[in-house]
């Protein structure tokens, strides 16, 4: 069925938005989408930051069609499988020396593996004789997941505001915003962890656990901390015997060039939670990656997680998974990330993204690896936001998009209200001349956008 078609009726699926049209996407090869009237996108987003291989893939397909032949799915309760234990081994060895003796906890997306964690840090402090500990200190203008549990300790003012009634909160401290940083940028890694040591000490010895995203993802854009601010709260977590969880679902699986991005401040977390690169969009997946100090615990202790979803460890997700951290690992694809080393695609999309910087409306163009942000504002020397009513990273992604590019628009990184920006987070397989060509096409869409304005 064409575009105009499922246009001229509306939908039988609840969409994100009813009151805008969409296309109706068909295939994907590599960086590209295609749609039913035969349109090419070039997917410079990823997906939101979930595509790393590129799409179409045929081993990844294959991977899973050959696991559902054999076994499509089992409970976790009742079985494990042979996939199941060789992908956890192969994501331990993945994640490093500071997960060496740990173990993964599958699960079905990155809101489920929040859940996951959060619970898995509050059993933590029961087994080891502190049930007093509960709390979960998190950071403002930080996401986590749509589940109410992902909700309370996430700052995204647009995605929860309407669920507030129903969400257990604890405290919020500030994230590092270089671009509109509260302390004017003098000291300020010092003074945001100070933030997290003053919000755990007026817990009175109830927190179980901070969470915060090392790169901030969507509601931030791409916001890379100060150096030594993760060293500093990991130091304040251990000295207050509170654990940490790094969210890793939009900056995992190498997309940061790093295996995880706490690698580029030498930080090891006690529990890890990733998704969306994990399977690279094929299949719906998430893992928690638990440290040995979480599993012992429980070891010693109850013997038992009390936690699960029906389909959590299901047998055709992780072979998906464990063939695309084959395909990573394989093509390099971490490297090709990493925009410290000359040659890469992470390098050619930071050189050509800073030349955005000439225009009007960009105020901030920020990231690492291929996760970028840009930051478009009315006014430059004060830094004011255009009005949301405006929308204006709405009419900069349409824009592109009758220019056959996908990016991913944001609202609400100046106040979780105003403030406007772009995600853009392209597969790792992405090109020099396909960078280029993305690049001017963006441009010209933030152009069209700035007429009349």
């Amino acid at each position: 069925m064409s575009n105009s078609a499922v246009q001229g009726r509306r939908s039988a699926v609840l969409r994100r938005s009813l009151s805008k049209t969409i296309p109706t996407a068909v295939r994907g090869k590599g960086v590209y989408l295609w749609d039913t009237d035969g349109k090419q996108y070039l997917d410079f987003a990823g997906s939101a930051a979930v595509n790393f291989i590129g799409h179409g893939v045929g081993e990844i397909a294959a991977a899973m069609a050959a696991q559902a032949a054999e076994l499509e799915f089992v409970h976790s309760g009742q079985f494990t499988t042979p996939v199941a234990e060789a992908y956890a081994e192969e994501l331990l060895k993945f994640a490093g020396e500071p997960f060496r003796g740990g173990a993964v906890f599958f699960s079905c997306g990155g809101s489920e593996a929040i859940e996951t964690a959060l619970k898995l840090a509050r059993q933590y402090q029961v087994e080891v004789g502190q049930a007093k500990r509960y709390q979960i200190v998190s950071r403002q203008q930080s996401y986590h997941g749509s589940t109410l549990g992902a909700l309370a300790v996430s700052g995204n003012r647009r995605r929860r505001e309407i669920y507030l009634p129903m969400v257990r909160e604890f405290a919020h401290v500030s994230a590092p915003y270089c671009y509109r940083c509260a302390y004017d940028c003098k000291n300020c890694a010092n003074q945001y962890a100070a933030e997290v040591e003053r919000a755990i000490e007026a817990t009175e010895g109830q927190a179980a656990a901070f969470i915060a995203e090392p790169v901030s993802g969507a509601t931030l854009g791409a916001a890379v901390p100060p150096e030594d601010y993760l060293q500093q709260v990991a130091e304040i977590c251990r000295r207050h015997n509170v654990l940490l969880i790094a969210d890793e679902v939009m900056t995992g699986i190498g997309r940061t060039g790093r295996n995880f991005a706490v690698e580029h401040w030498g930080v090891a977390p006690d529990i890890l939670v990733t998704a969306k690169g994990l399977s690279s969009g094929y299949a719906p997946l998430g893992a928690v990656i638990a440290s040995q100090k979480i599993v012992e615990a429980i070891v010693a202790g109850s013997q038992s997680f009390t936690h699960g979803f029906t389909y959590n460890a299901h047998p055709v997700a992780l072979a998906a998974g464990r063939a695309v951290l084959k395909r990573i690992l394989e093509a390099e694809l971490v490297q090709a990330a990493d925009s410290g080393r000359e040659g890469t695609a992470a390098v050619t999309l930071q050189q050509l993204l800073r030349a955005l910087g000439d225009l009007r409306v960009v105020g901030d163009i920020r990231g690492i690896g291929l996760l970028w942000g840009i930051e478009l504002v009315s006014d430059k020397a004060s830094k004011q936001p255009f009005a949301p009513g405006l929308n204006f990273a709405g009419k900069v992604a349409s824009a592109a998009l009758r220019r056959d590019l996908l990016v991913y628009p944001v609202q609400g990184c100046a106040d979780g209200l105003e403030g406007d920006h772009l995600l853009l987070a392209p597969p790792a397989i992405v090109t020099e001349d396909q960078i280029n060509w993305a690049v001017q096409e963006l441009r010209a869409a933030v152009e069209e956008a700035m007429d009349g304005y």
